[in-house]
């Protein structure tokens, strides 16, 4: 069982696809579709269920997928210590970020970090903060910035406050709230909302402040990217409540402080088995610097 098979395996799982898992790997796919079948072979049983429309991982392969991640993050790892004790940051860099992420400007910050250490392999996931969580967990990211009620903190991995806010009203130039000076929760209750799907850790932080206030609200708009969200905004279909340290990125919105405004911690969440040099270096371009034995799976 070699490496490299296991990160084709990797690829395809993630992809659900052997052209896309080729293509990431650099390597034609004939290739990659011979070492994962030869792989198969040697371990008795089928790793992916392929037909024409879909490709996904079987039972076996499942099982297969975390160990395989291990190994390859393991193997990695070794490698960029090595180099680190010589004086040299190489191997990749797997972060996580909500969309609004605030605490730090990530891009500003991974574009220093490119010139500073060419070398390095720098992959971006955007998602929701549950999301980020299990895949800290599982070793497919290093660390990610998250954005979570102060009543959940970050499970089953290291984790660091960066930053307490609290939410603002963001409403179209034109919409009658546009000119107030602050708002509260109750006077909220009767719009439209354009908010994070129900049960996600982006929508539990308003939800829990609706129910303190004791009023309801019409959440018509389920929307996980944020760009979208303040394009629902811009056409007066709805009004959002996000982090005030985000909106200043936006245009063409007005922003209404909220009185009794639900409140957000961002947090920055690590693996302690799979930080690697080349992560400990971005964080350092943030000037932070964690305790691995603080936490970590």
């Amino acid at each position: 069982m070699e490496l490299q098979q296991m990160r084709y395996v990797i690829a395809v799982a993630e992809t659900n696809s052997f052209t896309r898992a080729a293509e990431r790997c650099l390597v034609v796919q004939s290739a990659l579709s011979h070492q994962i079948a030869r792989l198969e072979r040697e371990l008795g049983a089928r790793l992916f269920d392929r037909t024409s429309r879909r490709v996904r991982l079987t039972p076996a392969g499942e099982a297969f997928l975390p160990a395989a991640r291990q190994a390859v993050n393991a193997a990695e790892r070794a490698a960029a210590e090595v180099a680190a004790a010589v004086g040299e940051i190489r191997g990749r860099l797997a972060i996580g970020v909500i969309p609004t992420v605030a605490a730090f400007d990530i891009p500003a910050a991974l574009h220093a970090f490119r010139r500073r250490y060419p070398h390095i392999r720098i992959r971006l996931h955007v998602a929701a903060s549950e999301l980020l969580v299990e895949l800290v967990k599982e070793g497919t990211l290093e660390i990610a910035f998250l954005g979570l009620p102060p009543t959940v903190r970050p499970e089953g991995v290291g984790s660091m406050l960066l930053a307490h806010d609290r939410l603002v009203a963001v409403v179209a130039p034109g919409h009658p709230l546009a000119g107030e000076d602050e708002v509260d929760l109750a006077r909220l209750s009767s719009e439209v909302f354009v908010d994070k799907p129900a049960g996600t850790a982006g929508r539990l932080q308003s939800d829990q402040a609706f129910t303190a206030a004791g009023v309801h609200r019409e959440v018509a708009f389920e929307v996980t990217d944020a760009g979208f969200t303040t394009r629902l905004i811009h056409q007066n279909l709805g009004i959002a409540l996000l982090p005030s340290a985000y909106t200043p990125h936006l245009t063409g919105v007005v922003t209404v402080p909220v009185r009794d405004a639900p409140a957000r911690n961002e947090h920055l969440i690590w693996n302690r088995s799979t930080l690697s040099p080349a992560a400990t270096a971005f964080l350092a371009e943030l000037d932070i610097v964690i305790d691995q034995e603080a936490g970590g799976s």
